[in-house]
């Protein structure tokens, strides 16, 4: 069977379950050497926050897909299955433009869509994907133990029973954006809350003036599709708002930054995020896993090494 994951979130799944060997085909932004076969206007450009913005709102209003197929490589390729998603037409390429492209194929694949809004359609289509590639077992096996690793930690929360903190989580910059989707499933079983979050909806956009206002006691910053490196070098699009530094998570240095990817990227390493958060909302109790190290860093050591 020849496989191809038109998301990254299906990419890191098939490969953490060790089913690789199907897989055939890429996006431009999957961590695999396999042939990238989708590919996105933005590729290769150097611009801002706001200028992303700018770009996707305009690029909506025309009808116009950020993504594309390269159907010369696809046809060569001949899939017999394609995962795809309709969670997120910025995020990644829509069912609706996969089928487009493959109306013409001399072979017609089957398509998969994967539509998760919370953590448990997550695990759902881990199993999905792993019964699509007739290795049901693998799956199961392997969201056992995802379970007990989440387990772990509310059991710990609940043995010493940690009090939520109050937090957020903001998916972008210029604007600020809250948290949608399964983020607050995540928060909530690292032992927080986040009263500005959307659970199972979009993010949106979040006036500065409500931050203030929620105060958060813990504010982690994670801009969708961005890394560590990348937040660093707009993270004064926060800093220097009036009362920034009047914020409790500030006064308490609990502002994070991190990879987006434990967060915003529907794939199992969202338990992986969880097991960071839970350290980041609650120290006392748990340590930033050795994994993570490298991809989450305290504003107040920004001007260090990382700049």
């Amino acid at each position: 069977m020849k496989v191809c994951s038109f998301l990254p979130a299906a990419t890191n799944m098939i490969y953490e379950m060790g089913l690789e060997r199907y897989l055939n085909g890429v996006t431009f932004e999957c961590p695999s050497d396999k042939p990238k076969v989708v590919r996105t206007h933005l590729e290769g450009r150097n611009i801002s926050s706001a200028e992303i913005e700018t770009f996707v709102t305009e690029s909506s209003n025309m009808g116009k897909s950020l993504y594309y197929v390269d159907m010369e490589l696809l046809s060569e390729i001949a899939p017999d299955l394609v995962f795809t998603q309709d969670v997120c037409d910025v995020c990644q390429i829509s069912t609706s433009v996969v089928q487009r492209a493959i109306g013409s194929l001399e072979k017609q694949p089957k398509v998969v869509p994967l539509i998760p809004r919370r953590l448990r359609d997550v695990y759902q289509n881990a199993l999905t994907i792993a019964k699509e590639l007739g290795e049901e077992k693998i799956g199961l096996d392997y969201l056992a133990s995802l379970h007990k690793r989440v387990r772990a930690i509310t059991d710990k929360l609940r043995e010493h029973q940690a009090e939520p903190k109050r937090v957020m989580v903001m998916e972008w910059l210029d604007p600020i954006y809250n948290c949608g989707h399964w983020i607050p499933d995540q928060i909530s079983l690292a032992g927080g809350v986040d009263m500005l979050s959307n659970p199972a909806g979009y993010s949106v956009v979040t006036p500065w003036e409500k931050v203030q206002q929620y105060d958060p006691e813990v504010l982690v910053i994670a801009p969708c599709g961005f890394q560590v490196e990348r937040s660093i070098k707009e993270i004064d699009q926060l800093t220097s708002k009036p009362g920034w530094s009047e914020l409790t998570a500030v006064k308490n240095k609990a502002v994070y930054l991190a990879d987006a990817d434990y967060f915003t990227r529907p794939s199992t390493t969202l338990v992986d995020g969880i097991e960071l958060l839970a350290a980041l909302f609650h120290p006392q109790l748990f340590e930033i896993p050795e994994r993570c190290m490298k991809k989450v860093v305290p504003i107040s050591d920004t001007e260090l090494s990382w700049v």
